[in-house]
């Protein structure tokens, strides 16, 4: 079974976080920001994914500390399931539209953590999400699952729709790259013979 349950709690947030990499798409989130729940209800529906996550963070100051914990916490969730990544199809992206928007995402789960992130955003937030904590959330994801990504919204007029659209791919993609290749025999993609 490649899951993983991962809690972590700090004065500023207390998160627990449980991932099925070969679920269903089933979602349970309650972080305490209401878009932040809709674009990770979206990772776990389009990659299949089986999520639930329990948030309380010092939302009185602002979401900074919850968005940016629940990144980290998503990313060592995503990291330890993974486990040495054998047998994997590794690298996956998506093209996604949404209305008006189109994003693009590409992972590589090399081990190797870096992020890439490519988006102008109309409004400070949508609903209690400040649009810049998308790339924040996107990066503390990226580098805590030791993996290479790279996001981009193409265009788009609506906040909401890029937004979607860019979860939606991170999703895709993610499937795409975590699912379990037959041909490979349980040996590691990597030229190295590692991943980690």
């Amino acid at each position: 079974m490649r899951t993983s349950t991962i809690s972590r709690k700090t004065t500023e947030t207390d998160i627990t976080l449980s991932l099925n990499l070969d679920g269903s798409g089933k979602a349970n989130i309650a972080t305490g920001v209401g878009f932040l729940d809709h674009m990770l209800r979206h990772i776990a529906v389009h990659g299949l994914f089986d999520l639930d996550v329990k948030a309380s963070g010092d939302l009185e100051i602002d979401p900074h500390h919850t968005v940016e914990d629940i990144g980290i916490v998503l990313g060592q969730a995503f990291d330890q399931a993974l486990g040495d990544r054998q047998g994997i199809v590794r690298m996956g992206s998506a093209y996604t539209p949404m209305d008006e928007a189109l994003a693009f995402v590409a992972v590589d789960l090399s081990g190797r953590p870096y992020a890439v992130i490519q988006a102008e955003w109309r409004t400070p937030s949508i609903g209690l999400l400040p649009t810049a904590l998308i790339p924040h959330f996107l990066e503390s994801f990226a580098f805590n699952a030791k993996i290479n990504l790279h996001a981009r919204v193409e265009y788009g007029r609506d906040d909401h729709h890029q937004a979607e659209a860019l979860f939606k791919a991170l999703g895709r993609a993610l499937d795409a790259a975590t699912v379990i290749d037959p041909r490979r025999a349980g040996s590691v993609p990597s030229t190295k013979g590692t991943l980690t």
